[in-house]
């Protein structure tokens, strides 16, 4: 017996239970007990999410589904059902859909109906000549070397009706023309015509060598045609359409025949283009007979007469001038894009600028794009934006809104970015509170190209009042070829359909093209078509910095020696304040200090920190942030630091001189303009080693002076290397084995 739900059971073949929340869980089984299903449809159901079903835990709950005023109902189940793919089956008059009929729904494609159209009458011709009727069909669907099939023999069934015989295919179609220009009788070529039957010819080219579809040699046109309504409204609902009819032809009957263009490069796109064809006809009123599908059909051929009716050729070549034309006009016709504003109407009330989401970055609504290298942290660089969204924070120099937002996790086991999270919580000193702020949506493994992603997104995060969305990273659900700029441009469309219906900022990142980004652009150093860096409203690039190994001992330094004074304030902060202010520049002060103040074990563990501290710092990544904004005003290239986990913007100044790769080139280097190049960045190079010297002094003088040796060491260079560096210098002098601060006057 045929179960009286097997519909809804349908429709969960539309709702994957791993992508729903435990309350989208819960309205499905409410939905399907409220329609009277038995339990175990939803226990087979939720069995498919094998990572939460417990065995017994829909029964439980089943037996707690006692109703209410407003219960969940089959309707919950037919929406989830629509947002995942699932289309409603086409009402029609006693028609059973086929396997691959196209359905449509609403109001698309509809374009006129019987009762809308502009009846066409039709006439016969006063001077009706067969062969100017044939000939000028001929030359209209066929090449000269086409075979053309042609059915004047007609035989009559058990039900007394007249049925073609399989006619003639001998000749071309250049033959026949030939021969009905020589003979001027219709007849005489394609012989004697019974009138109660007519005649017939297929409008495809065949081989010569039979009648079915394989025989069809190319596959140019199809045949439309309905004997439901009258004939005069058949013609208009063809000009309606627009259809590209190469011939259309009185039938004698209750029809016409209109032969449209198709042109398709395979009999699968053929049946494709012809079941889109007529699903249109169908939406309009045009009921298309089915039967006449297959390239082989036969339609009636002009110039014979059936009964006391001729059949002729009403029109040639009318509607688009091809098939893809037509598709295109038919699917233009379906679109929500506003309608056309007179700016005198808008400037009367003029709408105000979403709020920022990132002061002066921004907008709320708008969409953002992160593009960088590996290793330079792009993902902790948005999971350090989503707290600071959270809790409405600076996100490293720019002020942000506080509210909800979504990060879309498409790369990290769920326990990886858990723990990331958390590590960037902690190290950014941020509150707990903000964390009721953040939703994350782990999608490792169960990802969907775009397309199929934002319908169920948008679906789970309506009613939630996110301000942000984050994805992370995109090239996991890109759809179609990264290069291709209309491809791309129809994939970034999907981020549009995220702001504009959940109202929400979208920030996503994408990594760099391969190879050297020498002299790119910001935005053209992101992998794939330009699309990607001028779709968003604000497009944000990241590139590495080479740093001279004066910075990297600079930076190094700086890191043992605040690692020295935290653990000595650990210990205690009276003890602290008995540092002189210069020691806490100076590593060898602080060791001495240590050593003095500490005992062994204590030394022993502010040994380890140290070790520890050099290593970050050797891992550290020097940045450089640049931005092309639609909304705001450019600004300055930010300098930041990647210690991991989190960015760091450089307030000391000391990443400004740097050039990354795609600001620096070999190819300058043999030319005039390479050597003056050259020259400015020998002198930058210097000016940095001597500011490292002056740096390294500050943090180990005594007294205004320091040895030489001392200080070679701890840069890692020479003694004459030192003395060479200081000859033009301003702040120091090498003097005895000594460096000492120049005394100015």
């Amino acid at each position: 017996m045929e179960h009286p739900n097997e519909n809804l059971e349908e429709l969960l073949n539309y709702i994957n239970p791993v992508t729903l929340d435990y309350q989208e869980w819960l309205n499905v089984g409410m939905a399907l007990k409220e329609s009277g299903c038995d339990v175990s449809v939803w226990d087979n159901w939720s069995a498919q999410d094998a990572g939460r079903y417990h065995q017994g835990e829909c029964q439980k709950k089943w037996a707690s589904f006692n109703g209410n005023q407003t219960p969940v109902t089959a309707g919950t189940l037919v929406f989830m059902a629509k947002e995942n793919g699932w289309t409603p089956p086409q009402k029609s008059q006693n028609k059973a859909l086929d396997w691959d009929d196209v359905i449509f729904t609403n109001d698309d494609y509809l374009f006129t109906s019987p009762e809308q159209t502009n009846a066409v009458p039709v006439f016969e011709p006063k001077n009706w000549n067969p062969v100017q009727e044939i000939t000028k069909y001929l030359e209209t669907l066929f090449e000269a070397d086409d075979y053309v099939n042609y059915v004047t023999e007609a035989w009559i069934n058990s039900e007394g009706k007249y049925c073609p015989s399989k006619g003639s295919s001998s000749r071309t179609a250049g033959q026949l023309l030939e021969e009905l220009k020589k003979y001027q009788d219709f007849e005489n070529v394609f012989g004697t015509v019974n009138p109660e039957s007519g005649a017939w010819i297929r409008f495809n080219p065949m081989d010569g060598k039979g009648i079915k579809n394989e025989n069809v040699t190319d596959f140019r046109y199809a045949l439309v045609e309905s004997d439901k309504i009258p004939v005069e409204t058949q013609i208009g609902i063809i000009h309606d359409l627009k259809l590209p009819v190469a011939c259309m032809v009185y039938s004698g009957k209750k029809s016409v025949h209109a032969i449209v263009k198709i042109n398709a490069g395979s009999y699968e796109e053929y049946r494709k283009r012809v079941d889109f064809l007529y699903n249109i006809c169908d939406k309009n009123g045009f009921q298309a007979d089915r039967q006449n599908r297959n390239p082989a059909r036969l339609s009636r051929m002009p110039g014979a007469v059936r009964g006391d009716k001729k059949q002729f050729l009403i029109e040639t070549n009318t509607g688009f001038s091809s098939f893809e034309e037509w598709k295109d006009f038919i699917e233009e016709s379906i679109d929500d894009l506003p309608e056309f504003e007179n700016f005198s109407e808008i400037s009367k009330n003029m709408p105000e600028l979403a709020p920022f989401l990132i002061q002066d970055v921004l907008r709320q609504g708008h969409k953002m794009l992160i593009a960088g290298a590996s290793k330079t942290g792009k993902s902790f660089l948005l999971i350090e934006l989503c707290i600071a969204i959270a809790g409405g924070r600076k996100w490293l120099c720019w002020q942000c809104a506080q509210g909800k937002v979504l990060y879309v996790n498409l790369e990290l086991d769920k326990a990886s970015c858990a723990h990331r999270f958390q590590d960037v919580y902690q190290k950014m000193n941020a509150s707990p509170d903000s964390q009721k702020n953040i939703d994350i949506w782990n999608l490792r493994g169960v990802s969907e190209p775009m397309d199929k992603l934002v319908p169920k997104l948008v679906r789970r995060a309506k009613r939630k009042g996110y301000i942000a969305i984050i994805l992370d990273p995109i090239y996991k659900v890109i759809t179609g070829d990264e290069n291709s700029a209309e491809q791309m441009a129809n994939f970034c469309n999907q981020f549009d359909k995220i702001c504009n219906q959940l109202n929400c900022a979208v920030i996503y990142c994408h990594h760099h093209s391969k190879g050297s980004q020498w002299g790119k652009k910001s935005m053209d150093r992101a992998s794939g078509s330009g699309v990607f860096a001028r779709d968003p409203d604000a497009f944000l690039d990241l590139t590495e910095l080479t740093l001279t190994n004066e910075i990297l001992i600079q930076q190094e330094h700086e890191a043992v020696c605040k690692t020295y004074c935290q653990f000595i304030r650990t210990i205690s902060k009276q003890l602290y304040m008995e540092i002189p202010i210069d020691d806490t520049l100076s590593r060898i002060a602080l060791e001495d200090f240590c050593q003095k103040n500490l005992n062994q074990k204590q030394n022993q563990e502010v040994k380890k920190q140290i070790q520890s501290a050099e290593r970050a710092a050797g891992k550290q990544t020097a940045l450089r942030l640049e931005g092309t904004l639609r909304e705001f005003a450019p600004f300055a290239p930010v300098n930041l630091w990647f210690r991991y986990p989190i960015h760091e913007v450089d307030n000391t100044g000391i990443l400004k001189d740097i050039k990354s790769e795609s600001e620096t080139s070999s190819r300058e280097y043999g030319s005039k303009k390479g050597a003056q190049q050259r020259q400015t960045n020998e002198k930058a190079k210097n000016a940095e080693k001597r500011t490292a010297i002056l740096n390294t002094f500050n943090s180990i003088a005594e007294n205004g002076e320091a040895e030489i040796s001392v200080l070679a060491s701890l840069m890692g260079t020479t003694e004459k290397t030192i003395r060479n560096q200081l000859k033009n210098s301003k702040e120091l002098i090498a003097e005895n084995g000594k460096i000492k601060r120049i005394v100015k006057n």
